[in-house]
């Protein structure tokens, strides 16, 4: 069993869903949403280091999972979102967790199957994957896509012949 960690990182909201998978059957350990809500853009990302810190301690992941930037039409966005996604990553990496990259598409294609779907479906389908009594926020449902994508991820690579486990994004 492995214990995986997925961040839906922002510069408003940060979501980060823990997950535990076995083979093909994965559980809900916890989720939530990081109110990221500093005067500065100094303060907020403070506020996700020291948050995504205290989640690392708190659950012992053993892997990291976290969304690719996207370019939008806002530069400045796509800019905030970077660094966000960068503290993040940073917190993790600190702590020698090895962290893995997938786009929004691969995401949802995994969880949904549809490399498009919206945010609506990703909750539902979250919901019903890990047997949850109601779907959980958008960030925080985004984040345990992210988590169970890898899980899918390096279920599918560890059965190719010859594959013992993977360590920081090499198969050995």
């Amino acid at each position: 069993m492995i214990r995986i960690l997925g961040i839906d990182p922002g510069s408003i909201n940060t979501g980060f869903g823990i997950i535990d998978s076995a083979g093909n059957h994965a559980s809900h350990i916890a989720n939530g949403v990081i109110k990221v809500d500093g005067a500065t853009l100094a303060d907020k990302l403070r506020i996700i280091h020291e948050d995504i810190t205290a989640i690392v301690q708190q659950y012992q992941p053993a892997e990291v999972a976290i969304e690719k930037i996207f370019m939008n039409r806002n530069a400045d966005s796509a800019i905030k979102l970077g660094q966000a996604r960068g503290v993040a990553i940073a917190a993790c990496s600190i702590r020698d967790l090895p962290v893995y990259e997938y786009t929004a598409n691969q995401v949802k294609q995994a969880t949904v199957g549809k490399g498009h779907a919206a945010k609506e479906q990703v909750q539902h389908m979250i919901k019903i994957l890990l047997c949850l009594s109601k779907p959980p926020p958008a960030d925080a449902a985004d984040a345990l896509a992210i988590a169970l994508c890898h899980a899918n991820s390096r279920e599918g690579l560890l059965r190719m012949q010859g594959v013992s486990s993977i360590r920081y994004g090499r198969l050995q």
